[in-house]
């Protein structure tokens, strides 16, 4: 099924560096992983709320469907949502478009399975309540699977 742009609420531009380029003139693989990044982290400070001091979040799994490349000259936008809630993990799709006129284009999507973790105790936790809540309100639960 292909990605849908009306099921996210939250986007962020990204900046592409020189530095992201390949030999081939087009966003090396590997830096997409850090577009991500940087859209995650945006979603989690600005609409999750995150309390960094309360608790961490680190990576299970990463995964990324490359569809179209993209160049120095674009400029693209990361859309970010939460897709599913456990008990201490929690998947985060991604859709990286960029603005082609008065339309975008999908150029790649994936998603990250991320895990609560207390780095003092260096184990998995069970989701901040106040988190939870709002990943669930803000995402919608129809769209949520396991909330």
């Amino acid at each position: 099924m292909p990605p849908s742009l009306a099921n996210f609420k939250y986007k962020t531009p990204i900046h592409i560096r020189f530095s992201d380029m390949d030999a081939f003139g087009h966003v090396n693989n590997a830096i997409y992983l850090t577009y991500f990044e940087i859209a995650r982290g945006n979603y989690w400070t600005n609409i999750i709320e995150w309390d960094w001091n309360e608790m961490g979040i680190i990576l299970g799994r990463s995964e990324i469907y490359y569809r179209k490349p993209i160049t120095l000259d674009d400029q693209i936008v990361c859309y970010v949502r939460t897709s599913r809630v456990g008990n201490s993990s929690f998947d985060v799709e991604y859709i990286l478009s960029k603005v082609v006129g008065d339309h975008e284009e999908i150029c790649t999507t994936g998603k990250t399975v991320c895990i609560s973790y207390d780095y003092k105790l260096g184990k998995s936790m069970p989701i901040p309540d106040k988190q939870r809540k709002k990943m669930i309100s803000y995402d919608e639960p129809r769209l949520i699977m396991n909330s």
